[in-house]
């Protein structure tokens, strides 16, 4: 499996279902982007789905599903999540069954990440691994105190922290390890830079910016993980 998150310097992702591929990505995918809904579902885009997801359908209308996972197992498949202060998460496993998750507040909640990795193992994989992309950090993002409680009566008390500021705030990156190391999935890439203050982003909290990057994960033949 391979990964790559893209950033501001590599311009709006948006329509990347429909444009090229920008580099490092190689040429020649399938891309397979998600109508994000910040939920738990997982869509599998080629083989059997497993109990509790769904095969890739897209909608009368060309919209591609809603879930904010998406996980596959050939080698002809480009995965993508469009995030601006969300935590983008890739997945690989040493069979080459690989996903791509969307994680905001509330599908760290819903259990989006233990979903994805689930439907990995039900497809063949064995250890999974996991990269955590650009996401925002507490530094940023006040969080409203019920809202904190229910993060964290989920997710444990690591995702309680405080802004620059000084106000209660939610430690999203936290939330996501949490998440999986409970799934058992190793975190083997932790990009470890926010959104909102570091540099090269797309931030719709703090800039209120439309634009999105995108993480990218593909299957590499005979390669390493990730």
């Amino acid at each position: 499996m391979a990964a790559w998150w893209s950033g501001r310097s590599a311009g709006d992702q948006r329509t990347v279902d429909t444009g090229t591929l920008p580099p490092p990505v190689p040429a020649g995918l399938s891309v397979h982007r998600l109508s994000q809904v910040h939920g738990s579902a997982v869509v599998v885009v080629d083989g059997r789905a497993p109990a509790g997801t769904a095969g890739w359908v897209a909608s009368p209308d060309g919209r591609p599903p809603e879930a904010d996972a998406v996980v596959a197992v050939g080698s002809g498949s480009c995965l993508a999540v469009l995030t601006a202060d969300c935590a983008p998460v890739a997945l690989g496993s040493p069979e080459g069954v690989h996903g791509a998750v969307h994680v905001g507040w509330r599908g760290l909640v819903a259990g989006v990440i233990a979903r994805a990795v689930e439907t990995m193992r039900a497809l063949g994989a064995t250890d999974v691994v996991a990269g955590l992309g650009p996401t925002i950090h507490p530094c940023c993002y006040a969080f409203g105190g019920d809202d904190l409680d229910t993060v964290a009566a989920a997710v444990g008390g690591g995702v309680r922290s405080v802004t620059s500021g000084g106000d209660p705030a939610l430690d999203l990156p936290a939330g996501v390890r949490a998440r999986l190391a409970a799934a058992g999935a190793g975190l083997v890439v932790d990009v470890d830079r926010c959104t909102a203050c570091g540099g090269d982003a797309f931030s719709h909290r703090a800039r209120a910016e439309d634009a999105r990057q995108a993480l990218f994960v593909w299957r590499v033949t005979g390669g390493p993980v990730p």
